[in-house]
């Protein structure tokens, strides 16, 4: 009976031991199991929004921009900015990347634009 006893109370505290171990390590699993961010499930504090928004204000105000120069994704985390998406031309892809770098600083902006297909072809073609 005395050895039962025993038994349970070793067993008892090898399963809190295991269970305090898991409540541990617990968000450390599931911070390595989350998606990587983008453009809607990215968190920002207010300087990462409003270096954002400067962004974006300077490249909608450069009205000879497409609409696709226009609704470019902008991620910013910790003052680095990454540049998303497609335009049409060299030229418009060089201008965003130009007025991201304006505002948030030289060397600051990481660009994954991609020059898409012209859609507005002339006609002698």
């Amino acid at each position: 009976m005395k050895s039962t006893i025993v038994c349970n109370a070793a067993l008892l505290s090898q399963l809190l031991a295991v269970s305090a171990g898991l409540t541990l390590a617990g968000p450390l699993f599931a911070q390595a199991n989350q998606p990587p961010q983008t453009a809607s499930t990215a968190t920002q504090n207010k300087d990462e929004r409003e270096l954002t928004q400067q962004i974006r204000k300077a490249i909608v105000s450069d009205k000879s921009l497409s609409s696709q120069a226009h609704n470019v994704k902008i991620l910013t985390k910790d003052g680095a900015v990454i540049l998303k998406g497609q335009v049409k031309t060299d030229d418009e892809k060089k201008a965003v990347e130009d007025k991201a770098s304006g505002v948030a600083g030289n060397g600051k902006v990481t660009s994954e634009l991609t020059v898409g297909p012209n859609t507005s072809k002339s006609k002698s073609e």
